[in-house]
Formats: C-alpha cells, sequence, structure tokens
C-alpha cells in the first residue's frame, strides 16, 4: 500500500527564513502549498521538489475564509509572517503578530490539522518594543485557539540574504563610521537560519508528541554584543570603520526621521529594540531538545560577506 505523502502550508514561505523551510519540508517528500496573496512570486520555489510538490496558492491574509481554504486538508502548517518595521495599512505590528497568527491558529483546530508551528521571537516576553510586545501577544492569541502548537523563539536570524549582517555591511559601504547605538552593550545570540529551518521540520515530524504544546528559545553558540556583531563584519568584509556611540535618546530622534525612508534601516521601535537583550534564558527549553548542533557566525558569515570586500567574492590579498 504506498504511503500518503505528507500535505503542508506555509505562511510567509517566499521570506529569509520561509524559503528555509519550504526546502527542508520539500526534502522530506511534503507536499507544500505556500500561502501567498501572489502565487506567482513564489513560483521560483518550485525547484526545490519535484514537479507538482510545491504549490504556491493564493491567499488574502486578511480575509478568515481564504485562510482557511489555504490550510484545508494539510496535516502541518507552519507561520513564519513577521515584520520589523510598519509600512502599509496591513502591514502593522497589531495584525500580522496577533490577529493573523490567531486566524490561522483557529482555522488549524477547525480543520483538524495535526501541527502547528508559529514563528515569535527571542525576547518578546520582556522587551519594550511595539515588535517584542506584539509577538508575545501573538503567542497568546494562537495558545488561546491551537493549544498544541510548537512556538519558536529564534533570537536574530543570519545566512545568506539576511537582513541584519547585510544591512550593516551595505552601509559600511559609503558610511565613513557606523553607530554604537546605546554604547553597543546589547548582546545578541544569532542563529543560523537553516539551523531554525531544520527545528521546524523536526518539531512537525517527531513520532511522539513531546514537542506539542511547548515554547523554544532559539540561539546560536556565540553570544556577542552589538559591537562585536561590527568586529565580525569588519573581520569578513575587510572594511573596518570607525564605531560612534549613540545614546538612546538620541538614536530614537534620530530614527523618526529614518523611519519615512521607503526600507528604513532604524526606527524607533527599533531603538527600543535594542534595550534590552537578546540572548537565550538558561532555564529555557532551547536548540538542543532537537538534537541540532546549531552552527557558529563563524562558519557561515564569509561565505556571503566576502562579497562585500574590495574587488568582490574573487579579490585576491596581495603579499609582499
Amino acid at each position: 500500500m504506498a504511503h500518503k505523502a505528507k500535505i503542508a502550508t506555509v505562511f510567509g514561505g517566499t521570506g529569509f527564513l520561509g524559503k528555509q523551510v519550504v526546502h527542508r519540508l520539500a526534502a522530506r517528500g511534503v507536499t507544500v502549498k505556500i500561502a501567498t496573496r501572489v502565487p506567482e512570486r513564489a513560483n521560483f520555489l518550485k525547484t526545490c521538489g519535484a514537479v507538482g510538490q510545491i504549490v504556491p496558492v493564493q491567499c488574502d491574509y486578511s480575509d478568515a475564509r481564504s485562510i482557511h481554504q489555504a490550510v484545508k486538508g494539510s496535516d502541518f502548517v507552519v507561520n513564519c509572517v513577521g515584520i520589523l518595521f510598519e509600512r502599509r495599512k496591513r502591514a502593522r505590528f497589531e495584525y500580522l503578530h496577533v490577529d493573523l497568527p490567531a486566524i490561522i491558529a483557529k482555522a488549524c483546530a477547525d480543520e483538524g490539522v495535526s501541527r502547528f508551528t508559529h514563528v515569535s521571537a527571542l525576547g518578546c516576553d520582556t522587551g519594550i518594543s511595539k515588535y517584542a510586545q506584539t509577538k508575545y501577544d501573538g503567542e497568546n492569541a494562537v495558545r488561546a485557539n491551537f493549544p498544541d502548537a510548537i512556538i519558536l523563539r529564534p533570537s536574530v536570524m543570519f545566512g545568506q540574504g539576511d537582513n541584519f549582517f547585510n544591512k550593516f555591511a551595505e552601509l559600511s559601504r559609503f558610511m565613513p563610521f557606523l553607530p554604537l547605538i546605546g554604547g553597543g552593550k546589547t548582546r545578541f545570540q544569532p542563529v543560523y537560519v537553516g539551523d531554525v529551518a531544520e527545528v521546524v521540520s523536526k518539531g512537525l515530524f517527531v513520532g511522539s508528541s513531546e514537542f506539542l504544546g511547548q515554547t523554544y528559545q532559539l540561539g546560536g553558540p556565540d553570544i556577542v554584543t552589538f559591537r562585536g556583531i561590527y568586529e565580525k563584519l569588519f573581520k569578513y568584509t575587510a572594511r573596518p570603520k570607525k564605531l560612534i556611540s549613540v545614546p538612546f535618546r538620541i538614536a530614537k530622534l534620530k530614527a523618526a526621521f529614518l523611519k519615512f525612508w521607503p526600507n528604513p534601516i532604524l526606527t524607533p521601535d527599533q531603538v527600543d529594540d535594542l534595550k534590552t537583550d537578546n540572548v537565550v534564558d538558561d532555564k529555557a527549553q532551547g536548540i538542543d531538545v532537537f538534537e541540532i548542533h546549531p552552527k557558529s557566525m563563524d562558519l557561515i558569515l564569509p561565505g556571503y560577506l566576502e562579497t562585500y570586500k574590495f574587488g568582490g567574492r574573487f579579490a585576491v590579498e596581495q603579499s609582499a
């Protein structure tokens, strides 16, 4: 008797983490539905699997019936939707971090989904930013509608195409100095995006129910300060810059103007986010529960930050 392939619906499947999740699920033979407003934008992911295995489906995130339709018939559902700053009316923290996860969770319960994984953010329970607070409210909304949901709280994720190291590396190309907001003392525990995607995959496929209804904090092997992040950046781009300490209140004032850029490099809410550390609690359940050895920044960063060197990837250091 042929084994029926599992079906998964991924929300935010074209995003930084979502693309990695689609790859991992496809490798396990899962038929993946990518719920997106514009299906054509997800066509590039079809090469992740066999013909017909990756299926972009139209989904209006503002319509509960459309979300239910996207979830219908799925064994697994993964929500990777999240934003770092607010833009249009629909791109608001409250809706995308709280209301949408609640609707997805309810759809999962109504449609009899076996497992639902929701991606939140590390430090959301202690952060003072609107980003953090809505992420935490979203967790509670998910639990209220689907108590067995697996909730993941990753730290800052890095990897090719990230919006963290790449952003600062790009700034280093044309800025004579880089800001150390709050003195650069905020601590981070960056985690490789591929490791987070592997956690998602394992959580859905593990035979027992030990992961159900649990919350996990995901961090990498290295804990670094904001200053340490810059030092890693300079090491692998060979573009050292002067660092200037900027108090939180001054940074927030400047961010009030920068937030109006089409793709702002800093917003007042992100300044608030930097006021609290972003590291895994010693008592929390972490990535080790999934028997994954997280990759260090020094293993991954050179592979994509070297493109920012003078002369690019193929630049050769001259020796005397």
